[in-house]
């Protein structure tokens, strides 16, 4: 069977060969990606000011908003393993390998989270699905929900 100009050879669960997956892994970003730009180009237009990636507090926030005492995490769903998510599988070569590397990233993420929570942050969690729509209205619930302490520690969207 054929898979663009590569042949798949019995066996093999990838369509590239290892150095080629190795070389496209390592280009996926974890900072200034095109869901976080797009939360901050919106946040600044509403004229909110905020740090980013704040190493002094747990899991370096993507958004860290200290007026408020709000932090803003824009996941990856594959990375971070958004449930019920279409973009939240398991890739067939290495599974076990990837299960564990999930394992670890979903419980650093908690950790992180709770540690942010005790010290008296509020933490939003803007999932990458979500934020793929073009639409103008998407995050219009965000300057309220940041302004409001409504008593919720976390907040997850969508």
């Amino acid at each position: 069977m054929w898979f663009g100009n590569r042949q798949r050879l019995p066996g093999m669960t990838d369509i590239v060969d290892k150095q080629t997956r190795s070389r496209m892994m390592s280009g996926i970003k974890g900072k200034d990606t095109q869901p976080e730009m797009k939360v901050r180009r919106f946040l600044h237009a509403r004229g909110f000011r905020y740090r980013l990636h704040d190493k002094s507090l747990p899991g370096s926030p993507d958004l860290c908003l200290p007026r408020y005492r709000v932090v803003i995490f824009v996941q990856g769903c594959f990375w971070h393993r958004h449930e019920g998510c279409r973009l939240s599988y398991v890739p067939a070569s290495n599974k076990n390998v990837w299960l564990a590397k999930f394992q670890q990233n979903v419980e650093r993420d908690r950790k992180n989270i709770d540690s942010l929570v005790r010290a008296g942050w509020r933490v939003i969690v803007l999932w990458e699905c979500g934020l793929r729509r073009h639409d103008s209205a998407l995050l219009d619930w965000l300057p309220d929900t940041i302004r409001q302490d409504n008593g919720e520690a976390r907040i997850e969207w969508p």
